[in-house]
């Protein structure tokens, strides 16, 4: 038993082990749009489950500007910051709407892209969230390879092999749906919040006009 169990865990890693981008990895230098789909697909077409899924195309890009998840180019170049934004929206979007990465980035855009004064770069919080990301992988791998041996001991090994692909299907699935809601109920006070704040930055700029109209009339 002990044998099948260290075979279980050793598959589960093979599977789930992504295609990632080392922070030492992401370059300095500006690249042009051809660079970074390029450079992205070289570190996450691992990640693809067909030859024909793209990893970043220009469209893709355009569209993440448009739609405020990322800042706009420097004369067509993007700085690392940039391309670190991409890696997120890059993992994200295989969880959570556009709508909710822009309520989760938005915040991390206006309080940390292209400011010197924080204690805290991008490339810092990147670089974190990978050490991090890379703890998260053993504990993952291991809950699901739990996921299986509960599976296991609740079927014999006469059951049916689909039965049984079936089971582990639901469960995971399961469990993918309660960090899928536990993320959304997250990102619900995020946005409230942020509506809040917006709500009494404008009531704050509305009074100071008011009182700056009464003294011009006096």
């Amino acid at each position: 038993m002990e044998i099948r169990k260290e075979t279980i865990k050793k598959q589960v890693r093979e599977w789930i082990n992504l295609g990632y981008i080392v922070p030492e990895d992401i370059p300095s230098i500006e690249l042009y749009m051809d660079q970074i789909t390029t450079f992205m697909d070289k570190f996450l077409s691992k990640n693809k489950r067909t030859e024909e899924d793209k990893t970043l195309t220009k469209t893709m890009i355009n569209n993440y500007t448009k739609n405020d998840l990322l800042p706009p180019s420097n004369n067509k170049r993007y700085s690392k910051e940039h391309i670190i934004l991409l890696i997120y929206i890059y993992y994200l979007k295989h969880v959570i709407s556009i709508n909710d990465i822009q309520t989760v980035l938005t915040p991390l855009i206006d309080k940390f892209y292209d400011n010197k004064d924080k204690n805290h770069s991008l490339e810092d919080i990147y670089a974190n969230i990978y050490e991090l990301e890379k703890r998260q992988f053993f504990n993952t791998a291991n809950s699901i390879t739990k996921t299986y041996e509960l599976i296991e001991r609740g079927f014999s090994e006469d059951d049916d092999d689909y039965l049984k692909e079936f089971t582990f299907l639901s469960l995971i699935g399961y469990d993918i749906f309660m960090k899928k809601k536990l993320m959304e109920h997250i990102i619900d006070e995020m946005a409230e919040r942020t509506q809040k704040e917006e709500s009494k930055a404008k009531s704050k700029e509305k009074s100071k006009n008011s009182k700056q109209k009464d003294v011009k009339k006096k």
